[in-house]
């Protein structure tokens, strides 16, 4: 594994114990310049995830608690009249941020959502026809409670697919779980955590990340599964060309992660479901991931 990698999984995993794959598929999203939507129950450790991932690069963190009444401005910030001087000044939103957690992403409007789905694929605000850049780097991690959670509003396909990866945190293990509930002091435990790396280590992360080769071989063998996932009998909706490729640059990520500079078969099985899950709709509501498990099953792996 990178060294890098290594030192922002083992200080994360200080605070969140026993979760390694997920801190590694967040750090993955990170190192890849995408996104991350976590999809779970209240309490699991969501928050403290996003907030000990800032606090090891010494990076700025905002968290927005989303609610019904939300408003776009709320996010994006808006443009302030002072009637003493009749100017307007602008006053930026939490997205100006570097590390973003939108908190119950899917309890706001879809207006709001929209507002800040635009500023992960454009990475800028547009006000009054004036255009703001965000800071770089810009990671948001947004949570989405369960569809059968009270209040929500379903993220449309569309804006779905402007996540890198998804996954869940689950519960932790019993003997994690005595653990944290003997402490109580996990975000304490955030606040003080001392950051192992800087913007720069993880500017120049993904520098390197753009010279990891990924064979043609295996870029087809993305674009074949795509295809199944269009054309099997019991998925709705496939994954997109987007989707493809963003499951090419996760593999990439991934393989620096793991110190490597090229890209192997077993990236792309470790990161097809956190990659594309969320991308399909299964037909009366089926499970994704075991159509991508059964897919990837009936598809012979590149050598």
């Amino acid at each position: 594994m990178s060294p890098l990698a290594q030192q922002l999984i083992d200080a994360i995993g200080q605070t969140l114990r026993g979760k390694e794959e997920a801190i590694e598929l967040a750090v993955t999203a990170l190192f890849a310049g995408g996104h991350l939507l976590i999809e779970d129950h209240p309490g699991v450790g969501k928050t403290l995830l996003a907030r000990s991932l800032a606090k090891a690069l010494d990076l700025p963190f905002q968290r927005v608690q989303c609610t019904a009444d939300l408003l776009p401005s709320d996010i994006v910030g808006a443009q302030i009249y002072h009637p003493r001087t009749g100017e307007l000044t602008f006053r930026p939103g939490p997205v100006f941020t570097s590390v973003l957690l939108a908190d119950e992403l899917n309890r706001t409007p879809p207006r709001t959502q929209s507002a800040l789905l635009e500023c992960m694929a454009e990475r800028r605000v547009t006000i009054d026809r004036e255009s703001h850049a965000l800071p770089d780097p810009f990671f948001v991690i947004a949570t989405q409670n369960p569809m059968t959670s009270a209040g929500t509003y379903p993220l449309p396909e569309n804006q779905l697919d402007r996540f890198l990866l998804s996954l869940r945190l689950g519960y932790p293990s019993t003997e994690h779980e005595i653990d944290v509930v003997a402490r109580e002091d996990g975000h304490r435990l955030a606040d003080d955590l001392r950051p192992v790396a800087s913007r720069d280590d993880l500017l120049g992360a993904r520098a390197t990340i753009e010279q990891v080769r990924c064979d043609r071989e295996l870029a087809a063998f993305m674009v074949e599964l795509a295809h199944r996932t269009r054309t099997m009998a019991d998925a709705v909706l496939g994954v997109s060309t987007r989707g493809a490729q963003a499951l090419h640059r996760a593999c990439r990520a991934r393989a620096y992660v793991h110190g490597r500079d090229f890209v192997v078969p077993d990236d792309v099985r470790a990161l097809l479901v956190p990659a594309w899950a969320h991308r399909m709709t299964g037909r009366s509501g089926g499970d994704t991931e075991a159509l991508l498990h059964e897919i990837l099953a009936h598809t012979p792996l590149p050598d």
